[in-house]
């Protein structure tokens, strides 16, 4: 069965972790395209304030109070999508949590907290999603990551749970199509973007943590999720360097453990003492905030994704992957 979505305006949109980030980022989006949105989180206070904006600007919106790691509250979220505006034609999986510290120094039971937010909850947000969409058609996007596709030091559980995503979506999706279900399931895969993620994160290092370069805006990810609301897509890479580092790391995996062990590391630190240790793991973070403090250059665009979205430019965007991934491997190296 194809699956046919239907125009941006037309749809009624649920996105998970929408207080912050990429998920406020795509309400906002959203609503400005015309879509009815549905915004969850644990922080209510911003997400009331987030609604009101919208409206404001002529947007319509409601939000839920949910922690999405636990099913009942996944529940109340589709339960509010219905009772207001009859359904919803899109579920976005976007809540998550980081974790800095060597897999030695992370307890288990804050491993197992990351798992419940950022695994589970996509879980409980899919199997609700999809029950709902069955009778409709529609799309379910989960929000993965490049580390969906490679490991991060001092990331690694974080990088553990978007393997798993990626494992859970894509035999989701093979067992949907399979029933001819007119569901279209998308894995988005960001690489650093600039939110809030590490001031939210909770932090076992003695130095405030930060995201490793390129970094990019959370409009960039916010674009690519609305493309995947209606235009069936499988993968969506956000950043050339998702792109790139995902395609080295299947090709020479050896180098991008270098690449790993002797850059990444130290990108993923920053000089000052860690500000907010306990993070949001356990408790709501500070909401109404879409870009983070990423102390480099933010980019404001990815070309391999405006290149994506216009087919007539495909050439040059696989000649300049290609380039980038040779620059990529010559410089792990060198070192």
């Amino acid at each position: 069965m194809s699956v046919s979505l239907k125009p941006l305006r037309e749809q009624v949109i649920v996105i998970t972790g929408a207080s912050s980030g990429i998920g406020l980022a795509t309400a906002q989006a959203a609503a400005r395209g015309g879509a009815r949105v549905v915004l969850a989180a644990r922080n209510e206070p911003a997400l009331a304030e987030i609604v009101r904006d919208i409206a404001r600007a002529g947007g319509t919106a409601v939000h839920v109070e949910a922690d999405v790691s636990r099913r009942e509250d996944v529940e109340k979220i589709a339960q509010v999508a219905v009772a207001r505006f009859g359904g919803f034609d899109t579920w976005v999986n976007n809540a998550g949590q980081g974790l800095y510290g060597t897999l030695e120094q992370v307890s288990e039971g804050d491993q197992r907290r990351l798992f419940d937010v950022n695994f589970w909850s996509q879980v409980y947000g899919s199997l609700v999603a999809v029950k709902h969409l069955k009778s409709r058609g529609g799309a379910l996007i989960n929000i993965g990551s490049v580390a969906s596709e490679m490991a991060f030091p001092l990331l690694g559980m974080y990088a553990a749970t978007k393997h798993a995503v990626k494992g859970f979506t894509e035999s989701l999706r093979m067992e949907l199509e399979a029933e001819r279900a007119p569901i279209s399931v998308t894995l988005v895969k960001p690489t650093g973007i600039d939110t809030p993620f590490p001031q939210h994160a909770k932090n076992y290092m003695d130095r405030e943590p930060r995201l490793p370069d390129p970094v990019y805006r959370p409009e960039e990810v916010a674009a690519a999720v609305l493309q995947a609301a209606t235009r069936p897509e499988r993968d969506v890479y956000v950043g050339t360097a998702a792109r790139v580092m995902s395609t080295v790391g299947r090709q020479v995996p050896r180098a991008m453990d270098r690449l790993g062990e002797r850059v990444l590391m130290g990108q993923e630190v920053r000089p000052e003492a860690p500000r907010n240790p306990e993070g949001a793991l356990y408790k709501p973070g500070t909401g109404g905030r879409v870009r983070g403090e990423h102390p480099g250059p933010v980019l404001p665009v990815s070309v391999y994704n405006r290149a994506d979205r216009h087919p007539i430019l495909g050439g040059l965007l696989l000649l300049g992957v290609a380039g980038a991934a040779v620059a990529l491997l010559s410089g792990s190296s060198r070192r």
